[in-house]
């Protein structure tokens, strides 16, 4: 059975900087006259506008070198397809970073997934999911720490289907060699820079002999380039098996996998820790690069003040460190982390009673 080598007991120094990380790509981004970076906020839907405001307010406590710019992404038909509207997609292409609050795709109005029209919009080709336990909130697993990497623009999500004959549909999973090559080719880089000793190619070539296969094979030949990182393939079913059964197996490793196994075993690895609510996410493009909270937009706790902005912040810590802006990302980090584990000012999904508000304070104070 595949079997990864156990990570140390004691991790290095940072080790939540390395978990929380980003490789940056050639973005360039624009800037204010005094020197700050302009990022684009795309708040959401449902409680997307309270947590927006809640990491708006952290960053302006911190002093963080940045300037917000407020974007809808409410898509609109064009020529019969999902559309960004231009304003939201303007503003992207020439800030070059954005972050995003949940989205709610309209239902039975002709529109695609609003997150696969901005990750075809941008060639958002790279989803990184860091997963670590927080250390003083109680879960199942105390000693989860994996990376996974996705392919996020084929596989199942090309949307190629059609009927056949009626009661018979097609799907037709799409895989290139250039997509697999740049998204292995960002995993590699990504262990390297993070300090991981390993990837670990996720797949299902037993089955899928010539999709995964070329998936695998494309990953091994990147492999070759990167002597000092070691590489192994594991079958999916087994990878969701022994995470569940030794999170500590994936400690020292990155995993990269194509788009549909990637969308499970990121919310498997999210289970592990406390839900997708405590869970930050990466969009990476060689354009531009959208770090988002995965969650819902919680259309029945919206409004009422007591939503939970962590997965959001620890987004925008991603973020921050895409953009070398460690310091920041460091002071924030280890507040909200610190708010959690003390356990004053938790929100209900935390088992808390705390209101969305209260939580940022809290947060604030202990900048």
């Amino acid at each position: 059975m595949f079997r990864l080598t156990r990570a140390a007991q004691h991790q290095p120094l940072n080790a939540f900087r390395r978990s929380f990380a980003s490789v940056t790509t050639n973005e360039i981004g624009a800037f204010t006259a005094d020197g700050k970076r302009i990022v684009s906020m795309i708040p959401g839907d449902g409680i997307g506008p309270e947590i927006s405001i809640s990491v708006k307010k952290i960053f302006e406590a911190d002093k963080v070198p940045i300037v917000w710019e407020d974007v809808n992404v409410t898509p609109v038909l064009k020529n019969g397809k999902t559309a960004i509207p231009d304003e939201a997609l303007h503003s992207i292409n020439r800030n070059k970073i954005a972050l995003k609050g949940p989205l709610e795709t309209p239902i039975g109005k002709g529109h695609v997934s609003l997150n696969l029209t901005l990750r075809r919009t941008f060639d958002l080709f790279a989803n990184v999911r860091p997963c670590k336990s927080i250390v003083g909130y109680k879960t199942p697993f105390d000693n989860v720490d994996s990376v996974l990497i996705r392919e996020n623009t084929e596989g199942e999500y090309s949307g190629i289907e059609h009927t056949v004959v009626d009661g018979v549909v097609q799907s037709i999973k799409l895989i290139t060699e250039e997509a697999s090559r740049r998204v292995s080719e960002y995993a590699f880089d990504y262990a390297r820079s993070v300090g991981r000793k390993s990837v670990t190619i996720v797949h299902k070539a037993n089955i899928q002999k010539q999709a995964d296969g070329l998936f695998l094979a494309t990953a091994l030949d990147v492999a070759k380039n990167y002597p000092d990182i070691k590489v192994q393939d594991a079958l999916l079913d087994r990878v969701c098996l022994q995470i569940v059964q030794d999170p500590t197996d994936f400690s020292d490793t990155v995993m990269v996998m194509p788009n549909l196994y990637g969308d499970i075993l990121s919310d498997l690895g999210a289970g592990l820790i406390g839900g997708l609510g405590l869970t930050p996410s990466g969009n990476i493009g060689r354009k531009a690069s959208i770090f988002e909270s995965v969650h819902g937009t919680a259309p029945d706790i919206a409004g009422k003040d007591l939503a939970n902005p962590t997965a959001l912040l620890l987004s925008s810590v991603m973020m921050l460190r895409h953009m070398k802006l460690d310091d920041h990302a460091d002071r924030i980090q280890k507040a909200v982390l610190k708010t959690i584990a003390d356990g004053k000012y938790r929100t209900g999904d935390l088992g808390g009673k705390a209101t969305n508000t209260e939580f940022t304070n809290a947060v604030i104070s202990n900048l």
